[in-house]
């Protein structure tokens, strides 16, 4: 018995830093795939800046609408900030490694910053809600306060979840090291722990069901409220223009939280390391890509504003 013990302890080691496999396993050339994730990036960050840009200059965007617009696409830099920039450098250095201190880093800002972008799209969905359901209080209710309160909140709303699930890192990790994934995010750092992990599994169930459901909850609940009033206008161009004014708003709504519903609240017997990269390569940096087209196509404002600016001479 004391045998079998030690034999186990010994199967135990201190890590100290782990590779990244990312996508050594694909035939491309590495530096193929750096140039695609490069223009990718730069796609994402000129996207999202200017939108941020509009919203701040042009006299037509000082609304409610496109402040909380203006955070969305803040945020959406600095969250593919967090992922990007390390598989760009390890595409061009080939080198994979990262020390247990810069992973934990990088899953704290993950997760508070993916935690944050949940809550701030409820709130861009109440604020959608409060404009089809109330117009004529609208001003009063969603006033510059209440938008600032709203903002911080959500900003602030990841911290719980990153000081909560970063405890994994205090796990024993067995035998090998090795991140089947291109970053440090809770599934794939779960399979290299030793021993019983139930206890901390089930508080990433926990935690998911209260920050990912959670908003999406309030996400219905709001479009439940403004699809009943806009079936309830009476001509319909008044429910054609309530209609296109939430579009492009569920439309990120809802690729958001498929793809982060399917990566965090699957039973970790369905998990495999191809499909849980093929998910976070979506809702990480192609949604991001695709997020200011989405809501620059469909927004007239927007495109007038981009025209604008774009034509200044």
């Amino acid at each position: 018995m004391q045998y079998e013990e030690m034999k186990a302890e010994d199967k135990v080691s201190t890590v100290m830093q782990f590779v990244l496999l990312a996508f050594s396993d694909l035939l491309n050339p590495q530096r193929l795939l750096f140039g695609v994730f490069s223009i990718i990036y730069i796609i994402i960050l000129t996207g999202n800046s200017l939108i941020i840009v509009i919203t701040r200059l042009d006299p037509a965007l000082q609304k409610t609408m496109y402040f909380f617009l203006a955070n969305f696409s803040s945020l959406e830099i600095c969250y593919v900030s967090v992922t990007l920039p390390r598989i760009l450098v390890n595409f061009w250095t080939q080198d994979r490694s990262i020390s247990m201190l810069d992973c934990a880093a990088q899953m704290s800002f993950f997760l508070m910053l993916g935690t944050t972008e949940g809550f701030l799209l409820a709130t861009m969905a109440y604020d959608h809600s409060v404009a089809i359901c109330k117009p004529l209080h609208y001003p009063l209710v969603m006033n510059q306060k209440m938008c600032i309160q709203l903002a911080v909140g959500s900003w602030i709303s990841g911290i719980p979840v990153q000081i909560g699930q970063t405890q994994i890192f205090s796990l024993h990790f067995c035998n090998s090291n090795q991140i089947n994934h291109f970053f440090c995010d809770i599934p794939p750092i779960q399979k290299l722990a030793c021993g019983d992990t139930s206890v901390h599994e089930l508080s990433v169930y926990v935690v998911a069901l209260l920050f990912v459901a959670g908003p999406l909850m309030l996400i219905l609940a709001s479009y439940s409220k403004s699809v009943c009033t806009i079936l309830r206008l009476p001509t319909a161009r008044g429910r054609a223009k309530a209609f296109s004014t939430c579009s492009s708003h569920l439309l990120v709504v809802l690729l958001f939280f498929g793809s982060a519903t399917i990566t965090y609240l699957r039973p970790k017997s369905s998990h495999s390391a191809g499909t849980d990269k093929l998910l976070s390569l979506f809702y990480t940096i192609v949604l991001p890509m695709f997020n200011p087209m989405i809501y620059s196509l469909w927004n007239k404002d927007v495109i007038a504003a981009l025209r604008k600016l774009l034509l200044k001479k």
